[in-house]
C-alpha cells in the first residue's frame, strides 16, 4: 500500500477534520473539451428550503431509487450546506461512510463545523476541484450530485475522474430540474448525452414526487473502459438554442 493510500484510509476512518483532498490529482481539466452549454453560477449552498424538500421526502426517494444501503460509502459531490449529508448519514449507519465533497471554502468550513457539532463520526468532509472530486480509488458505492450538475464548469473532467473513485458497478445519481442550464437545470436529453460521452450507462430516469426535480441514475464505467479525454465529444445543447 502506498503512503498516500494509507493516509487516505486513515482519513476515511476519522470524523470530519480540516477538509483536504483524499486522492492525488486525476486528469487535468485542460485535457477535456468544454461543454456546449452555459454553466450556471454557484449562488447558494442549498437549492431550496429544507421544509419543502423534507415534505417531498426528496432524500428518501433518491435513496430508495439508488438502493443506498447500510454499510455503503456514499459521496455527496457538491455537498453545499449538507442537506443530503445529514440525512444519508443515519441511512448508511456506523459501518457506512459519507464523503461530503465540495470546492467552495466557505461551504466546507461551515459543513465541517456542523458535522463536528452533530458528532457524525461516519462523515468526512473533502475538498475537491471543479473537474476532479479527489476521492480515493475504488472507494465509493454510490455518488449523488444534487441540483448542481448545471454548475459544473468541466463536467466531462469531473465525471471521468469520478469513475476512478467508484467501486465496480458503482451508481451515480444526478438530481436536477428539467430546465436549461442558465435557468439552473439540465434537460434530461442533454444529461444522458454528456454521461454517455464519458462511458456511463443509464439505469433509470425518474421524475421525483413533490416538484423537486428528476433523478437520473447511471452506472459508472470501469476506469479502463473510459474514453481518452481527448476523444470525448461535447453534446449539442439544443434546448438552450431553442429558447433564443
Amino acid at each position: 500500500m502506498t503512503r498516500f493510500a494509507a493516509a487516505a484510509l486513515l482519513l476515511l476512518s476519522l470524523p470530519a477534520l480540516a477538509a483536504e483532498p483524499l486522492a492525488p490529482p486525476g486528469a487535468p481539466a485542460g485535457r477535456f473539451p468544454m461543454p456546449d452549454r452555459p454553466v450556471a453560477e454557484i449562488v447558494a449552498p442549498q437549492w431550496a428550503h429544507e421544509r419543502q424538500r423534507d415534505k417531498a421526502d426528496e432524500v428518501g426517494q433518491v435513496a430508495r431509487l439508488m438502493r443506498i444501503a447500510p454499510g455503503e460509502t456514499v459521496a455527496d459531490i457538491g455537498a453545499g450546506s449538507g442537506y443530503y449529508v445529514f440525512r444519508l448519514s443515519p441511512r448508511v449507519g456506523p459501518a457506512g461512510r459519507i464523503l461530503a465533497q465540495d470546492i467552495t471554502p466557505d461551504y466546507l468550513a461551515d459543513l465541517e463545523r456542523r458535522v463536528s457539532e452533530a458528532g457524525l463520526a461516519n462523515v468526512t468532509v473533502v475538498r475537491g476541484e471543479a473537474h476532479d472530486p479527489r476521492l480515493p480509488p475504488g472507494s465509493v458505492d454510490a455518488a449523488v450530485l444534487v441540483h448542481m450538475y448545471h454548475e459544473i464548469a468541466q463536467p466531462f473532467g469531473l465525471l471521468w475522474n469520478l469513475t476512478a473513485a467508484m467501486k465496480p458497478g458503482g451508481r451515480v445519481g444526478i438530481v436536477d430540474a428539467d430546465a436549461i442550464p442558465s435557468r439552473h437545470g439540465t434537460p434530461p436529453r442533454l444529461l444522458r448525452c454528456e454521461l454517455a460521452a464519458v462511458g456511463f450507462r443509464e439505469v433509470s430516469m425518474t421524475r421525483l414526487k413533490g416538484g423537486v426535480g428528476y433523478l437520473g441514475v447511471f452506472e459508472a464505467p470501469a476506469p479502463e473502459r473510459r474514453p481518452e479525454p481527448e476523444a470525448i465529444r461535447p453534446c449539442r445543447d439544443a434546448a438552450t438554442r431553442e429558447t433564443r
